[in-house]
């Protein structure tokens, strides 16, 4: 990307602001003309940023990775490592259900939702840390990997989904990490 003028970087750094909050509650049925006059510009200073509505949102996905990729990252040194894990795997499912297009998106994608791909790899290797760390320390079990945990992840993203004001994916989250724990794997 090319370096910005001073108000344009923070017309787009609104923009992401605003388009966030309004994915969030809204999900993504809001209109770019609404975006446009809650961030206070003209729809063209959203187009010019940002060709398409997915582009916008694309955008936003990647600043929420690049939040969880830090999340997990500060999690690395944690002193029990399953802890941290199964810490983070819950702050992924919570953080995404206050998102509603962000799970909308994972319900409907998986993991895969579109973002910047190094975002997206960079997410994956530290989940991956996180689970290797907690692997090696015997609090969950070996024989999974990443894929696995977020397609766990993205079930219970599913059935809050589907349990709209319910509190269904807290008990399948338990599940979840109950089947993720070290000694659950049958032979």
């Amino acid at each position: 990307m090319t370096k910005l003028r001073a108000d344009a970087r923070r017309n787009r750094e609104r923009l992401l602001e605003v388009a966030g909050e309004a994915f969030a509650s809204e999900g993504l049925a809001v209109q770019i003309d609404e975006i446009a006059s809650r961030a206070g510009v003209g729809v063209g200073t959203v187009y010019r940023h940002f060709p398409t509505k997915e582009a916008l949102f694309e955008a936003v996905v990647s600043g929420h990775k690049r939040r969880l990729i830090e999340k997990a990252r500060s999690l690395f040194d944690h002193e029990k490592p399953g802890e941290a894990f199964f810490g983070f795997a819950t702050h992924i499912v919570e953080a995404s259900l206050m998102n509603k297009a962000l799970a909308d998106g994972i319900a409907k994608a998986g993991a895969d939702v579109p973002c910047d791909e190094n975002a997206q790899q960079e997410l994956y290797d530290a989940i991956g840390e996180l689970l290797s760390r907690a692997q090696r320390a015997g609090a969950v079990r070996s024989d999974v990997g990443v894929a696995d945990v977020l397609a766990l992840l993205s079930g219970v993203l599913l059935v809050k989904r589907q349990d709209a004001g319910g509190d269904a994916w807290r008990k399948m989250m338990t599940v979840v990490c109950d089947g993720l724990r070290a000694g659950t794997a049958r032979a």
